[in-house]
């Protein structure tokens, strides 16, 4: 199963993006893609890795400045802002107003689950992807989860190892194939 799982590098007053040292912690697998795109709200970025990849599941990391818990974004906006102060301006002329994401996720007690991804670059790359994904009736899984700056990478790449797991053994047995432990 190829499975594409993407970060992001540093931005405005953070040096490091918690989600490209969680993707250098993530083992290195044949099947499994990770990249860390620059905080810029350019489509192609996002679109063209789906056109070469061909992912079968497309998971989402992105960093957020506050709270304790590991966020399971539900829905993508279309909606962007530069900076706080920006106004926000659509994602995508007369495209969907919200966008709803396909892959269940659950951790348990150190999630919880949002309907507002924001209107930066990660909401961005949510609506983008998702949008490419319906436009061209592909019906590959997207999940994204959003982690604080100041969470314990250990923590959550054992969380990501132990749900990259599940979706294979998922998918694997969508197909008729056993999975082995």
């Amino acid at each position: 199963m190829r499975v594409l799982i993407y970060g992001f590098g540093p931005y405005r007053q953070f040096q490091q993006n918690i989600t490209a040292k969680i993707l250098q912690r993530l083992p290195k697998q044949e099947p499994l893609t990770k990249i860390v795109f620059p905080v810029k709200f350019h489509k192609r970025q996002f679109t063209d890795a789906i056109k070469h990849l061909k992912p079968e599941v497309i998971l989402g990391l992105g960093q957020c400045s506050g709270g304790r818990l590991l966020r399971i974004e539900k829905r993508a906006v279309n909606k962007r802002r530069v900076s706080q102060s920006a106004t926000a301006k659509p994602i995508v002329r007369g495209g969907a107003r919200a966008l709803s994401t396909n892959l269940e996720l659950s951790f348990g007690r150190a999630a919880e689950q949002s309907r507002n991804a924001g209107d930066y670059v990660c909401n961005y790359s949510m609506y983008i992807m998702l949008d490419y994904l319906k436009r061209h009736r592909l019906s590959t899984p997207y999940a994204f989860i959003h982690i604080p700056h100041d969470y314990d990478k250990e923590k959550a790449r054992r969380l990501l190892v132990k749900t990259l797991r599940r979706l294979s053994i998922t998918k694997s047995n969508t197909h008729g194939i056993k999975s082995h432990r």
